[in-house]
């Protein structure tokens, strides 16, 4: 009897030597223009962007369900008659621990949304989860390849969680220098352990090529006067569209993308969003950089807002396979804005999803209500926590970990002096003459004529303007993860480095010696324990090492309260060399994180490290003891004295070693995030 390709294929790896070489090939030298699209299937389609996948949920409703959908772009052909994609698909089990036997099925199309001669095609994935791991596999119009494939875990089984921000460059960059590719790790990873969802963190994509490729906002842009309330024309809505539309074409159907310093080709990039469903935030650079954190002068602008509600028409089509037009009231992952938001006339789009049988997450739109003096309205943080409060209380218990993503780290070192600095009075003659180009020019920004990076710091949880909204929602985490028992660990990036901060209960002298070792030995007691896992970029190029010094110097301990502290860990002993470090709080190169259950980890190579006590100390202790280096790359984090929780996410820096290594290895760091073993109710939150 003749087997047939796709069962005779179903446990092959994936092509790890053909991917290496199609990263040699997208060398900057190499790149000259972006690839054309790609002809799939019989019949053909010319595929402008896809097909990408994106998670929606799973255990619904008390069901075993799994849902999602991929994203197909066509561009429509004048000459010939358009023609219907389907995609098909296979579904069995991920490993040969259960025997081969697969279902096949259609996935239902819809045509959503057309323009510019592009035709958006959404698939609704409907899938059953099982007993074991399963694989998918997928094709277009009858054409398979390695690549069309993605993982569903099994009943009671949590999602391996891949971490990412900032993917993309500045626009000023020298794409020349950066030859690895840390997409490349990702599928190499992947393929070791599957990754079921990937996280978004915002800045997915950069757009702030806007001011260089729309002629008539360029223009705008030139105006001599400092704010210019001119209407937002057909012209330059036309051009706008045409902007964005090519720049999501190009980076998320091809990789490529150019800037005023050198284009880059991120093959690797579509190929991760083929085979790993995501989940997405949105922050500036999907718009233009630092859009919600100007003066309220300046975002008013009729332009400038007409440049935010365009942006966000693709963030939605490429990044949530959806259009504004579509009611939210038909996802129940949304969670809708109480109010449209002041600048982008839509509601904010915050997102809840569960991520398997112990761990969900909610993420917070971090961007559309935003203005200079607020990032989240209390009417939609009110949604958002009822909304939460309503998952947990259905789950009876069974969430173990909740993953808050929030773009902009939260526990992060404070640079208020620098922003009274930036934004005082007295440099006002200097922004004058750089705004007049007698100076520096680059130091000042083309919208309000501030000084360039103040708009970064405007962004930050930590700011003077968003302090106050900043520590209520602390207080609000901690608060509910005691309530409901349940560990609170907060994703972030957009600082383009790596590192690891913390609450957690002070270590008071007044406090007895059970309730001390407890803190130390005992994390799973603790319900002040929040680690916020801050981890970029993964493409952008990281700061220099000033900054990196700088920050180590003002990362102090902050009491949030009178029994809580916040600290940044001290997770970097060695390099990615294995040398030395003398900042070990933040480590400034490029990198992403991914959240492995324990559980998850069974049957391979790490779990017989960790139950050898190679990764961690596997039994309580209570003393801080030193970190120390060990073979393959890995650290092991015992200064915290966490112990080994089978409850614990595994959570794993993966930092670039070599920008020039086509080879792209990295260096990984490794702490255990354990869960919260009860149900507490803790008072005084928030109060000195």
């Amino acid at each position: 009897m003749t087997v047939d390709p796709i069962h005779q294929s179903w446990f092959d790896p994936l092509p790890l030597q053909q991917y290496q070489e199609l990263v040699k090939k997208s060398a900057p030298e190499s790149v000259s223009s972006c690839p054309p699209d790609r002809t799939v299937g019989k019949p053909a389609v010319s595929v402008a962007c896809g097909p990408n996948l994106r998670f929606l949920g799973c255990l619904e409703n008390g069901t075993n369900n799994y849902r999602g959908t991929i994203l197909l772009v066509l561009r429509d052909s004048e000459n010939s008659e358009k023609t219907k994609p389907t995609i098909k698909y296979y579904v069995g089990p991920a490993t040969t621990d259960v025997s081969l036997s697969l279902q096949s099925g259609v996935f239902p199309g819809t045509l959503f949304y057309q323009e510019q001669g592009f035709s958006f095609w959404r698939f609704a994935m409907d899938l059953e989860l099982t007993q074991y791991e399963q694989k998918v596999k997928y094709s277009v119009n009858d054409e398979f390849n390695e690549n069309f494939q993605f993982f569903l875990p099994s009943i009671e089984q949590s999602m391996n969680v891949m971490s990412y921000s900032c993917n993309g460059f500045s626009l000023s960059v020298k794409t020349a220098e950066f030859k690895s590719s840390l997409w490349y790790d990702v599928l190499r990873k992947h393929d070791q352990l599957p990754y079921h969802v990937m996280v978004g963190g915002g800045d997915q994509i950069y757009c702030d090529s806007v001011k260089k490729s729309s002629r008539p906002f360029e223009k705008w842009l030139e105006h001599k006067k400092l704010h210019s309330y001119e209407k937002l024309t057909d012209e330059m809505v036309k051009s706008l569209k045409e902007y964005y539309m090519k720049n999501y074409i190009q980076w998320f159907g091809k990789g490529y993308w150019e800037g005023t310093a050198g284009a880059t080709l991120q093959c690797m990039y579509p190929m991760a969003l083929q085979q790993i469903p995501q989940v997405n935030v949105f922050d500036d650079h999907d718009i233009i950089d630092g859009f919600g954190s100007y003066g309220h002068r300046t975002m008013t602008q009729d332009i400038f807002k007409g440049v935010g509600n365009i942006a966000f028409n693709y963030y939605l089509l490429f990044q949530h396979h959806t259009s504004p037009t579509e009611e939210m009231a038909s996802e129940p992952s949304w969670i809708p804005g109480a109010s449209v938001g002041p600048y982008i006339t839509q509601k904010s789009r915050s997102v809840y999803t569960r991520f398997g049988r112990e761990i969900a997450l909610v993420g917070f739109d971090c961007r559309t209500e935003r203005t200079k003096h607020q990032i989240i309205t209390q009417e939609t943080y009110s949604r958002i926590f009822k909304r939460m409060d309503d998952e947990l209380v259905a789950a009876k218990g069974e969430i173990k970990h909740l993953l808050v993503l929030l773009g902009v780290p939260i526990c992060y070192p404070r640079m208020v002096w620098i922003e009274s600095l930036m934004g005082s009075k007295l440099l006002a003659p200097i922004k004058y003459l750089a705004r007049k180009g007698v100076i520096a020019k680059g130091l000042v920004n083309e919208f309000d004529g501030g000084i360039e990076l103040l708009d970064d710091l405007n962004d930050h949880w930590c700011a003077a303007h968003h302090k106050k909204e900043r520590n209520w929602l602390m207080g609000e985490l901690v608060k509910f993860g005691a309530k409901h028992g349940v560990r609170i660990t907060i994703l972030s990036g957009d600082v383009h480095l790596g590192c690891l901060s913390r609450t957690m209960t002070k270590l008071d002298k007044h406090i007895s010696a059970q309730e001390r070792e407890n803190i130390v030995a005992k994390p799973e007691k603790d319900p002040r324990l929040i680690f916020n896992v801050i981890s970029s970029a993964i493409i952008n190029a990281p700061p220099p090492n000033g900054m990196a010094s700088f920050l180590q110097k003002r990362a102090k301990i902050h009491h949030f309260d009178r029994h809580c502290d916040e600290d940044v860990v001290d997770l970097f002993l060695k390099d990615t060399d294995g040398s030395e470090r003398s900042n070990t709080l933040f480590l400034n190169k490029r990198n992403y994180a991914d959240l492995i259950p324990f559980k998850n980890l069974k049957n391979t190579d790490r779990y017989k490290q960790f139950q050898q006590g190679d990764l961690i100390h596997p039994g309580p202790t209570t003393e801080l003891a030193k970190a120390e280096p060990i073979h393959n790359g890995h650290i092991s984090l015992k200064n915290i004295g966490y112990p080994l929780d089978p409850e614990s996410l595994v959570t794993t820096f993966h930092f670039e070693a070599d920008i020039k290594d086509f080879n792209s290895e990295t260096y990984d760091y490794e702490v255990l995030i354990p869960h919260l073993a009860e149900r507490q109710k803790i008072s005084e939150v928030g109060l000195k």
